[in-house]
């Protein structure tokens, strides 16, 4: 557009003219709506004051059209996820979780009136690559950031987030996420810190193990809830006999199993990723072993049910999440889930959804799109899923970004986790 008041004449090529009419049919109220001689866009010679007078109304017409702009502007939301790798099975199901909330979220008119735009990454479950797409995600303008699910990868990826003041919502569970003093990064789930002192009394007043041996993949992950779950045994006085490494993606491990066997523990801990997890599981069933087997959700999850076949049965977890929970919103969430995607949820799957519509939660309370605020406001927050039901559950944050609120044990039967028990969140005191 060009407007040249010396020689009293505005110009302006026939797009710019279309975007205008297009921004005025976009007014819903008559009182509103400038009259058409207000919003004239001349392209010949005129008297000084009429050019003046022109060219104000014109520019009140831009003015005017920016809140209609904004509302049209789309929520950009990146995940960061794997979808291919050893870690493919937890990000694909993150990644549906955060799909089918969207679906959900813009079919119900979006976050604040404006439609979400999610593009999802594929991270190959390397913390490099991770670390690449956080950066292109910022470049392209995130509002908030989805994953990456394994500890490895968000503990790289998550400097990026915080130098550009996005907040990250990770699947990931090591400790150590949250102990990096980052003001933008905020679980989806129990951190290993809160997770394992449920399991070490649960092994204690339930299995009534003095001994037991551990099994844990020698990753992030593995080491970091290999590390707590050995703290949390001591004031229960539960003797570690035998500590085992194992390799993330280790195919066989009859070397590993036969050490539990000979440690002769009371019980056997096994901690690992969801494949390696169902190959531990059934090498222990070919190998005969008839000790009590603990874990801490991956052991229970869908996929190494699946994976594991009927060797799972009987394996023990405590779980943050669980899709057969006994709660109407999560089981409806399970069935729209199947129905989507056929396949079941595991807790990554309800990671994904209920972090998505923690996004638009808190958005919706500060009334706003601003990333600082966001996360401001995300510490010390609590929030309730009859207020906002994509939650599906009460949970609460604290100063660091960690989540607390119900879990649940579980026991692998007949294919399927049952519910054994509903632990209440560690704040209730209870």
């Amino acid at each position: 557009m060009i407007i040249d008041i010396h020689r009293h004449c505005i110009t302006a090529p026939k797009a710019l003219e279309t975007w205008r009419n297009r921004q005025v049919a976009g007014f819903t109220k008559s009182a509103e709506t400038p009259r058409a001689s207000e919003l004239r866009i001349c392209r010949r010679i005129v008297g000084p004051m009429r050019s003046i007078a022109r060219i104000s109304a014109f520019l009140l017409s831009l003015a005017l059209a920016q809140p209609l702009l904004a509302q049209t502007q789309s929520v950009k939301i990146f995940g960061l996820v794997e979808l291919s790798g050893t870690g493919a099975t937890s990000g694909t199901n993150f990644n549906d979780g955060v799909k089918l909330a969207v679906k959900e979220i813009n079919a119900a008119g979006g976050i604040l009136g404006r439609k979400v735009e999610y593009t999802a990454s594929d991270t190959q479950s390397q913390p490099q690559v991770a670390k690449a797409l956080a950066v292109k995600a910022i470049d392209d303008g995130a509002y908030a950031v989805m994953g990456p699910v394994f500890s490895g990868s968000i503990l790289v990826s998550m400097a990026e987030t915080k130098r550009a003041g996005i907040p990250n919502f990770t699947g990931g569970e090591a400790a150590a996420i949250t102990q990096q003093g980052n003001p933008y990064i905020f679980r989806t789930s129990l951190t290993q810190t809160t997770a394992m002192p449920r399991v070490a009394r649960y092994v204690k007043d339930n299995v009534k193990a003095k001994t037991i041996a551990i099994i844990y993949t020698n990753n992030d992950f593995g080491k970091g809830g290999r590390n707590v779950f050995m703290k949390a045994l001591e004031p229960q006085g539960i003797k570690v006999v035998a500590d085992i490494s194992t390799d993330p993606g280790q195919l066989d491990f009859s070397g590993a199993v036969l050490k539990a066997k000979q440690a002769n523990a009371d019980a056997l801990f096994v901690y690992t990723n969801e494949e390696e997890g169902a190959r531990a599981l059934r090498e222990l069933r070919k190998q005969g072993y008839d000790r009590p087997i603990v874990g801490e959700t991956v052991l229970a999850s869908q996929k190494v049910i699946e994976l594991a076949g009927d060797a799972a049965n009987g394996a023990v977890a405590h779980v943050g999440l669980s899709a057969d929970a006994p709660d109407p919103g999560i089981r409806a969430f399970a069935g729209k889930f199947q129905k989507e995607y056929n396949y079941k949820p595991d807790h990554n799957g309800l990671k994904g959804y209920t972090g998505m519509y923690l996004v638009k939660a808190v958005t919706e309370k500060l009334g706003k799109f601003d990333p600082k605020a966001f996360a401001d406001a995300m510490h010390g927050i609590r929030l309730s899923a009859k207020e906002y039901p994509g939650i599906l559950m009460d949970v609460s944050f604290d100063k660091n970004g960690d989540l607390d609120r119900e879990s649940f044990m579980v026991k692998v039967v007949n294919g399927k986790q049952e519910v054994i028990a509903t632990l209440p969140p560690l704040s209730s005191g209870k």
